[in-house]
């Protein structure tokens, strides 16, 4: 099988020929691999991430595609382009640069901040007096040598025709698992849980109308994102059956009736999330399944209690094993996770959320080799 039949085959209840292997290697090793500064790739698209992480899926030959999932300033649902800016705030004598998004439309500056860096993923959502800046900028200036892209659809045909057979192609359904992303919100959710709820109602009346337009899309995704790093972060297990669920179910159910796999990442806690989303939603596939002490997951465990209801996708240790583990580390805990989870099929070997930029490709190699060979059924 090709990557792309290999995961279809697994997120449409088939066995595959071997075990899909697909780490996330979704941003700092695709940009160690085109060996540019990571302010040419973030920043003015040279080349896009999305560009740099399937030539990165090419490179190691994995099963990819989950982790594409930035698709350009135009919605390719709906082409909405937003009037948003990205303007330069500071800059850095050793090359790095502040930038801060105003909004034309309601001459607006965002309260918080992007510091871009050349080796490692910018840091957003900064707040501009952590780094000694000004809320509002006294000058800027303007981005300036953004490499330009088709946009939209026309974006997304280009990268799934990038893709090719390494891998699938999902697009956006218009809902989060990811409702409260810091403490400010979390006081905010107590001290105002009817904004939540009216957010919750707006976002189902999202998921509704966009489902409407991904069933003419030609061609359709193959998957439908629906997922949000740290759902249960800042969200309790009751927060989260309120405000997030009724949606899930919403959006899976009418993904299931299109013919559409869904998936969902969260990484950190997601034990109490898996059994919702296997037992009261039509969610497809799950991941990262990160293990104790950032997750909670059990991989033998949920495979026993869910492994017939949901797929589930992970869950190696990014940094004692896949960063700091030797090949032969990776290979043991290739094994285990397939003794653990691959019986019956509805398994992807991946990892524990994203792999660290220093990951050896040794380690990586290791592991699509454990699962190539170690994973037949």
């Amino acid at each position: 099988m090709t990557s792309r039949e290999r995961l279809l085959a697994v997120l449409h209840g088939q066995l595959p020929d071997c075990v899909p292997c697909c780490p996330d290697i979704s941003n700092m090793v695709p940009c160690r691999l085109t060996g540019k500064p990571f302010w040419d790739i973030y920043a003015f698209q040279d080349p896009p991430l999305w560009k740099a992480h399937i030539d990165a899926l090419k490179f190691f030959d994995l099963d990819g595609g989950f982790e594409i999932y930035s698709f350009g300033p135009v919605d390719p649902v709906t082409g909405y382009v937003s009037p948003a800016e990205e303007r330069v705030v500071h800059r850095y004598p050793d090359g790095r640069f502040v930038t801060q998004i105003f909004n034309p439309a309601t001459e607006r500056w965002n309260p918080r901040v992007t510091l871009y860096t050349a080796d490692n993923p910018p840091a957003s959502q900064v707040k501009p007096e952590s780094l000694g800046l000004p809320p509002i900028p006294p000058e800027w200036e303007p981005l300036t040598g953004v490499r330009q892209w088709p946009v939209g659809m026309e974006l997304w045909k280009l990268m799934k025709a990038e893709l090719g057979d390494q891998g699938i192609l999902g697009q956006r359904s218009g809902m989060g698992t990811c409702l409260l992303h810091n403490p400010d919100d979390v006081y905010a959710y107590y001290d105002d849980p009817g904004r939540f709820r009216k957010a919750m109602h707006a976002t189902m009346e999202q998921v509704e109308r966009r489902m409407e337009l991904i069933a003419r899309l030609d061609p359709r995704p193959d998957f439908l994102i629906c997922g949000a790093s740290g759902s249960l972060v800042f969200t309790t297990p009751a927060m989260f059956r309120e405000l997030v669920l009724p949606v899930l179910k919403k959006t899976t159910a009418l993904a299931r009736a299109m013919g559409i796999p869904t998936h969902v990442h969260s990484c950190g806690p997601e034990a109490e999330l898996v059994a919702m989303a296997a037992e009261e939603t039509d969610l497809t596939v799950i991941d990262p399944l990160e293990i104790p002490p950032m997750g909670d997951c059990d991989l033998a465990d949920l495979k026993k209690r869910f492994g017939s209801k949901i797929v589930l996708k992970g869950n190696l240790h990014t940094t004692e094993v896949m960063l700091r583990g030797s090949p032969a580390d990776v290979a043991a805990a290739s094994r285990k996770a397939i003794d653990d989870a691959a019986a019956g099929g509805g398994f992807i070997l991946s990892t524990g959320d994203q792999c660290g930029r220093d990951t050896p490709n040794e380690n990586l190699q290791t592991m699509l080799h454990t699962a190539r060979t170690y994973g037949r059924y």
